[in-house]
């Protein structure tokens, strides 16, 4: 199943109605993926909000992403959290419920040591068959990994296939790719899509995505076909609508696009996150005019 790790698998929004999981409304998400030829599905990134889920919610995504997809694309499932025994809770159940790979998170707000992270992967992913790999988000979890703490990962952990890279740093991708060859490195910030893929990693893992699915296929593939003007192309096509991401805190800008654009009923959140305001609404209805999404 590693090899089929690639391409474009994007973090699925969650949608809410009156403070509940709209699960028909995210069943109709993973089957709009699959039409627009993503990749794969990720479940429970950071675009879905998952510090505002429960267990339990975060597991019901997991199974209704898996029904839907019907075995069509891989689901990765984002298992991770600041607490060891939730990490492995949410782990266990997603590897039976039959995820196809597992992202997961360093953990945040703790800063550990790097010693701490090897031997919490270890613990989490003991007894795992599945490919997994570390979201690496620095910006978010307040803690980096090393060369060498992949490199022990690696060793000691033979189904630790690669990396969701959420941090501006080229050097680091091309150093982990020097080292080991096979590692899979998805792109996890999107205005580093194409110079990513274009150094070696293997796809991308972008909010982006609940957006233009279709587009970041394509950018994919214009890659592996080793169409690097078309690439380039669609890097300048999507350059705005990348930045207009980070506007504000991801999925806020998401959210109200992907409402503008008739993807989503509302654009509500679940508390500390809050809707755009009025002027983002307007900054971002600017940007969907100009890339022809309204």
């Amino acid at each position: 199943m590693s090899a089929d790790l690639k391409g474009s698998i994007p973090p699925v929004i969650t949608p809410f109605i009156n403070g509940e999981i709209d699960l028909d409304s995210y069943k109709k998400l993973i089957e709009f993926h699959v039409k627009e030829g993503s990749h794969g599905i990720l479940v429970n990134g950071t675009s879905a909000e998952p510090s505002t889920l429960t267990v339990d919610e975060r597991n019901q995504l997991v199974d209704v992403a898996i029904a839907s997809a019907n075995k069509s694309v891989p689901i990765v499932a984002a298992t991770g959290s600041q607490s060891l025994f939730e990490t492995k809770a949410l782990t266990e159940y997603a590897v039976k419920a039959g995820a196809d790979a597992l992202l997961i998170v360093t953990p945040y707000y703790i800063r550990p040591p790097q010693r701490g992270i090897i031997d919490y992967y270890l613990e989490v992913t003991d007894g795992v068959d599945i490919p997994w790999m570390i979201y690496h988000i620095p910006g978010r979890a307040a803690v980096s990994i090393t060369i060498d703490t992949i490199k022990e990962l690696k060793e000691k952990s033979p189904n630790f296939v690669g990396m969701k890279h959420a941090v501006n740093d080229l050097g680091f991708v091309s150093e982990c790719l020097a080292e080991f060859p096979d590692f899979k490195i998805f792109v996890g910030l999107e205005e580093l899509s194409f110079p990513e893929l274009a150094i070696g990693a293997v796809g991308l893992m972008n909010a982006v995505g609940n957006l233009r699915p279709a587009i970041l296929a394509d950018m994919c593939q214009a890659v592996w076909d080793n169409d690097l003007e078309k690439g380039k192309s669609l890097h300048h096509q999507l350059f705005e609508l990348n930045q207009s991401v980070f506007y504000d805190t991801n999925p806020i800008p998401i959210k109200y696009m992907m409402k503008r654009m008739g993807l989503l009923a509302n654009n509500e959140h679940r508390l500390p996150m809050s809707p755009a305001t009025s002027d983002l609404e307007k900054r971002l209805d600017g940007v969907l005019e100009r890339a022809s999404l309204i």
